[in-house]
Protein backbone atom coordinates (compact mmCIF):
# COMPACT_ATOMS: atom_id res chain seq x y z
CA UNK A 1 0.00 0.00 0.00
CA UNK A 2 1.12 3.29 -1.15
CA UNK A 3 2.35 5.50 1.97
CA UNK A 4 1.03 8.95 2.40
CA UNK A 5 1.64 11.44 4.72
CA UNK A 6 -1.47 13.05 7.14
CA UNK A 7 -1.32 14.93 10.84
CA UNK A 8 -4.26 14.28 13.26
CA UNK A 9 -6.97 16.69 14.33
CA UNK A 10 -9.20 15.55 17.26
CA UNK A 11 -12.21 16.57 18.85
CA UNK A 12 -14.40 16.21 21.67
CA UNK A 13 -17.59 14.47 20.31
CA UNK A 14 -20.85 13.74 21.44
CA UNK A 15 -21.11 15.52 25.17
CA UNK A 16 -17.14 14.42 25.51
CA UNK A 17 -18.58 10.53 25.23
CA UNK A 18 -15.70 10.07 22.64
CA UNK A 19 -13.17 11.66 21.09
CA UNK A 20 -13.42 11.88 16.98
CA UNK A 21 -9.93 12.30 15.22
CA UNK A 22 -9.77 13.90 12.03
CA UNK A 23 -6.77 12.28 9.40
CA UNK A 24 -5.77 16.06 7.81
CA UNK A 25 -4.07 15.85 4.50
CA UNK A 26 -3.21 18.65 1.87
CA UNK A 27 -3.96 22.28 2.11
CA UNK A 28 -6.18 25.24 0.64
CA UNK A 29 -10.07 25.17 0.78
CA UNK A 30 -11.26 22.46 3.33
CA UNK A 31 -13.29 18.98 2.23
CA UNK A 32 -14.56 16.35 4.45
CA UNK A 33 -13.98 13.00 3.59
CA UNK A 34 -16.38 10.44 4.92
CA UNK A 35 -14.63 6.89 4.60
CA UNK A 36 -16.46 3.51 3.70
CA UNK A 37 -17.17 0.40 5.68
CA UNK A 38 -13.08 -1.03 5.65
CA UNK A 39 -11.97 2.02 7.89
CA UNK A 40 -10.10 5.26 6.45
CA UNK A 41 -7.84 4.53 3.22
CA UNK A 42 -6.35 7.22 1.16
CA UNK A 43 -6.77 5.76 -2.20
CA UNK A 44 -5.66 7.62 -5.47
CA UNK A 45 -8.75 10.08 -5.92
CA UNK A 46 -8.35 11.18 -2.11
CA UNK A 47 -4.48 11.62 -2.37
CA UNK A 48 -5.62 13.57 -5.62
CA UNK A 49 -7.73 15.81 -3.82
CA UNK A 50 -5.34 16.81 -1.32
CA UNK A 51 -3.68 18.62 -3.75
CA UNK A 52 -5.84 21.28 -3.95
CA UNK A 53 -7.89 20.68 -0.88
CA UNK A 54 -7.70 20.25 2.99
CA UNK A 55 -8.88 17.14 2.97
CA UNK A 56 -10.50 16.47 6.68
CA UNK A 57 -11.11 12.85 7.15
CA UNK A 58 -12.96 11.33 10.64
CA UNK A 59 -12.45 7.89 11.95
CA UNK A 60 -15.44 6.15 12.56
CA UNK A 61 -15.91 5.48 15.95
CA UNK A 62 -14.62 2.24 16.82
CA UNK A 63 -12.29 2.23 13.85
CA UNK A 64 -9.49 4.58 15.34
CA UNK A 65 -6.70 2.00 17.02
CA UNK A 66 -6.44 4.44 19.20
CA UNK A 67 -10.15 3.88 20.75
CA UNK A 68 -12.01 1.19 19.45
CA UNK A 69 -14.32 1.12 22.60
CA UNK A 70 -16.00 4.65 21.07
CA UNK A 71 -18.32 2.64 18.67
CA UNK A 72 -20.76 1.75 21.95
CA UNK A 73 -21.02 4.97 22.84
CA UNK A 74 -23.39 5.70 19.58
CA UNK A 75 -26.41 3.75 19.44
CA UNK A 76 -28.43 4.92 16.40
CA UNK A 77 -27.64 6.69 13.12
CA UNK A 78 -29.14 9.93 15.17
CA UNK A 79 -26.28 9.63 17.37
CA UNK A 80 -23.78 9.41 14.78
CA UNK A 81 -25.21 12.61 12.90
CA UNK A 82 -25.25 14.37 15.88
CA UNK A 83 -21.84 13.64 16.87
CA UNK A 84 -20.02 14.34 13.48
CA UNK A 85 -22.17 17.67 13.36
CA UNK A 86 -21.01 18.99 16.32
CA UNK A 87 -17.11 17.62 15.53
CA UNK A 88 -17.27 19.34 12.24
CA UNK A 89 -18.74 23.11 13.21
CA UNK A 90 -15.85 22.50 16.33
CA UNK A 91 -13.59 22.51 13.10
CA UNK A 92 -15.15 25.19 11.30
CA UNK A 93 -15.93 22.40 8.44
CA UNK A 94 -19.69 24.58 7.42
CA UNK A 95 -20.48 25.19 4.15
CA UNK A 96 -17.67 23.48 2.85
CA UNK A 97 -17.89 19.89 0.17
CA UNK A 98 -18.35 16.53 1.71
CA UNK A 99 -17.45 13.48 -0.49
CA UNK A 100 -18.80 9.85 0.95
CA UNK A 101 -17.94 6.53 -0.60
CA UNK A 102 -20.54 3.75 0.43
CA UNK A 103 -20.95 3.74 4.04
CA UNK A 104 -19.32 7.29 4.34
CA UNK A 105 -21.82 8.11 1.41
CA UNK A 106 -24.86 6.76 3.34
CA UNK A 107 -23.51 8.88 6.43
CA UNK A 108 -22.90 12.13 4.40
CA UNK A 109 -26.58 11.97 2.85
CA UNK A 110 -27.60 11.71 6.66
CA UNK A 111 -26.11 14.91 7.56
CA UNK A 112 -26.77 16.56 4.72
CA UNK A 113 -30.28 16.24 5.68
CA UNK A 114 -30.15 16.34 8.95
CA UNK A 115 -28.44 19.87 8.93
CA UNK A 116 -28.96 20.74 5.41
CA UNK A 117 -26.81 24.17 5.56
CA UNK A 118 -23.52 22.16 6.35
CA UNK A 119 -22.01 21.15 2.71
CA UNK A 120 -21.85 23.44 -0.07
CA UNK A 121 -21.62 20.18 -2.11
CA UNK A 122 -22.41 16.85 -1.87
CA UNK A 123 -20.55 13.77 -3.53
CA UNK A 124 -21.95 10.12 -3.23
CA UNK A 125 -19.96 7.45 -4.52
CA UNK A 126 -22.25 4.39 -4.70
CA UNK A 127 -23.74 5.06 -1.16
CA UNK A 128 -25.33 3.05 1.15
CA UNK A 129 -28.63 3.53 3.10
CA UNK A 130 -31.29 2.61 0.86
CA UNK A 131 -33.01 -0.65 0.55
CA UNK A 132 -35.75 -2.22 -2.63
CA UNK A 133 -37.13 -5.58 -2.27
CA UNK A 134 -37.20 -5.33 -5.98
CA UNK A 135 -33.11 -4.48 -6.19
CA UNK A 136 -31.77 -6.49 -2.89
CA UNK A 137 -28.39 -5.52 -2.27
CA UNK A 138 -25.17 -8.14 -0.84
CA UNK A 139 -25.23 -7.55 2.80
CA UNK A 140 -23.38 -10.98 3.07
CA UNK A 141 -20.35 -8.18 2.67
CA UNK A 142 -19.78 -8.19 6.21
CA UNK A 143 -19.22 -12.39 6.61
CA UNK A 144 -17.84 -13.04 2.94
CA UNK A 145 -14.77 -14.65 3.01
CA UNK A 146 -11.71 -12.23 2.55
CA UNK A 147 -10.63 -14.05 -1.01
CA UNK A 148 -14.40 -12.88 -2.35
CA UNK A 149 -14.73 -9.48 -1.26
CA UNK A 150 -11.87 -7.90 -4.44
CA UNK A 151 -14.89 -9.28 -6.44
CA UNK A 152 -17.44 -7.63 -4.46
CA UNK A 153 -16.02 -4.09 -4.69
CA UNK A 154 -14.17 -3.90 -8.35
CA UNK A 155 -15.74 -5.32 -11.71
CA UNK A 156 -11.90 -5.77 -11.86
CA UNK A 157 -9.60 -6.63 -8.84
CA UNK A 158 -6.82 -6.65 -11.21
CA UNK A 159 -7.51 -3.29 -11.67
CA UNK A 160 -4.43 -1.53 -10.30
CA UNK A 161 -6.55 0.12 -7.84
CA UNK A 162 -7.51 -3.33 -6.56
CA UNK A 163 -3.73 -4.02 -6.09
CA UNK A 164 -3.08 -1.21 -4.22
CA UNK A 165 -5.61 -1.75 -1.68
CA UNK A 166 -5.51 -5.47 -1.24
CA UNK A 167 -1.42 -5.58 -1.54
CA UNK A 168 -0.15 -7.86 1.38
CA UNK A 169 0.84 -6.35 4.92
CA UNK A 170 4.37 -7.10 6.19
CA UNK A 171 3.83 -10.05 8.15
CA UNK A 172 4.67 -8.01 11.27
CA UNK A 173 1.44 -6.47 10.24
CA UNK A 174 -1.02 -9.02 8.71
CA UNK A 175 -2.89 -9.69 12.08
CA UNK A 176 -3.16 -6.79 13.09
CA UNK A 177 -4.32 -5.59 10.00
CA UNK A 178 -7.01 -8.53 9.72
CA UNK A 179 -8.17 -7.67 13.22
CA UNK A 180 -8.75 -4.21 12.90
CA UNK A 181 -11.07 -4.56 9.25
CA UNK A 182 -13.10 -7.34 10.82
CA UNK A 183 -13.57 -4.86 14.04
CA UNK A 184 -14.02 -1.74 11.31
CA UNK A 185 -16.60 -3.99 9.08
CA UNK A 186 -18.34 -4.93 12.53
CA UNK A 187 -18.90 -1.65 13.60
CA UNK A 188 -20.47 -0.26 10.77
CA UNK A 189 -22.68 -3.76 9.99
CA UNK A 190 -24.35 -1.69 13.51
CA UNK A 191 -26.02 0.63 11.31
CA UNK A 192 -26.73 -1.20 8.26
CA UNK A 193 -27.83 -5.02 9.82
CA UNK A 194 -30.21 -6.66 8.89
CA UNK A 195 -31.48 -3.82 6.83
CA UNK A 196 -29.40 -1.03 5.80
CA UNK A 197 -32.50 1.97 4.93
CA UNK A 198 -32.74 3.52 8.45
CA UNK A 199 -35.82 5.87 6.93
CA UNK A 200 -32.74 7.46 4.82
CA UNK A 201 -35.14 7.50 1.99
CA UNK A 202 -37.74 10.05 3.73
CA UNK A 203 -35.27 12.33 4.52
CA UNK A 204 -33.27 12.97 1.72
CA UNK A 205 -35.68 15.48 -0.01
CA UNK A 206 -34.35 17.72 3.10
CA UNK A 207 -30.83 18.09 1.32
CA UNK A 208 -30.57 21.76 -0.74
CA UNK A 209 -26.64 21.18 -1.65
CA UNK A 210 -26.32 20.59 -4.98
CA UNK A 211 -25.17 17.15 -5.25
CA UNK A 212 -23.47 14.60 -7.47
CA UNK A 213 -24.22 10.62 -7.10
CA UNK A 214 -21.59 8.28 -8.82
CA UNK A 215 -22.22 4.56 -9.35
CA UNK A 216 -20.16 2.17 -10.92
CA UNK A 217 -21.87 0.69 -13.37
CA UNK A 218 -21.50 -3.00 -12.77
CA UNK A 219 -21.32 -2.59 -8.97
CA UNK A 220 -21.92 -6.32 -7.56
CA UNK A 221 -22.32 -5.00 -3.99
CA UNK A 222 -25.01 -2.16 -4.45
CA UNK A 223 -26.96 -2.27 -7.56
CA UNK A 224 -26.88 0.84 -9.97
CA UNK A 225 -30.60 1.37 -9.23
CA UNK A 226 -30.14 2.70 -6.47
CA UNK A 227 -28.42 5.54 -8.39
CA UNK A 228 -31.42 6.75 -9.91
CA UNK A 229 -33.06 6.49 -6.76
CA UNK A 230 -31.09 8.75 -5.10
CA UNK A 231 -31.45 11.22 -8.21
CA UNK A 232 -34.96 10.81 -7.63
CA UNK A 233 -35.18 12.01 -4.22
CA UNK A 234 -32.72 14.36 -4.11
CA UNK A 235 -33.49 17.60 -5.38
CA UNK A 236 -30.73 19.45 -6.90
CA UNK A 237 -28.84 16.04 -8.03
CA UNK A 238 -27.34 14.76 -11.24
CA UNK A 239 -26.26 10.96 -11.29
CA UNK A 240 -23.50 9.96 -13.45
CA UNK A 241 -22.97 6.05 -14.09
CA UNK A 242 -18.95 4.79 -14.77
CA UNK A 243 -18.98 1.76 -17.36
CA UNK A 244 -17.29 -1.22 -16.70
CA UNK A 245 -17.06 -0.07 -13.38
CA UNK A 246 -17.82 -2.57 -9.72
CA UNK A 247 -18.63 -0.71 -6.65
CA UNK A 248 -15.63 0.99 -5.61
CA UNK A 249 -15.33 3.62 -8.10
CA UNK A 250 -12.72 5.92 -7.14
CA UNK A 251 -10.10 3.19 -6.61
CA UNK A 252 -11.22 0.92 -9.84
CA UNK A 253 -11.93 4.28 -12.27
CA UNK A 254 -9.73 6.93 -10.70
CA UNK A 255 -9.37 9.21 -13.88
CA UNK A 256 -12.71 9.02 -14.87
CA UNK A 257 -13.67 9.59 -11.02
CA UNK A 258 -11.57 12.23 -10.47
CA UNK A 259 -12.60 13.88 -13.77
CA UNK A 260 -16.42 13.89 -12.58
CA UNK A 261 -15.62 15.12 -9.06
CA UNK A 262 -13.47 17.88 -9.71
CA UNK A 263 -15.78 19.01 -12.47
CA UNK A 264 -18.91 19.28 -9.67
CA UNK A 265 -16.36 20.84 -6.87
CA UNK A 266 -15.51 23.57 -9.46
CA UNK A 267 -18.90 24.61 -10.06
Amino acid sequence: MTTFATRTETVEAWGGRFNLRFQVAGSGPALVYLHGARGMYWDELLRGLSDRFTVYAPMFPGTDPADTMSIHQVDDIFDVVLAYEGALRALGLHGVPVIGPSFGGMLAAELAAGFPDLFSRVILLDPAGLWSESAPWTLDFFSAPPESVPGLLFKDPDAPGAQEMFAPPSPERALDVAVNTIWALGCVAKFLWPLPDRGLSKRLHRISAPTLILWGEDDALIPVHYAHEYGRLIPHSRVEVIPDCGHAAQAEKPDATATLVKEFLDG
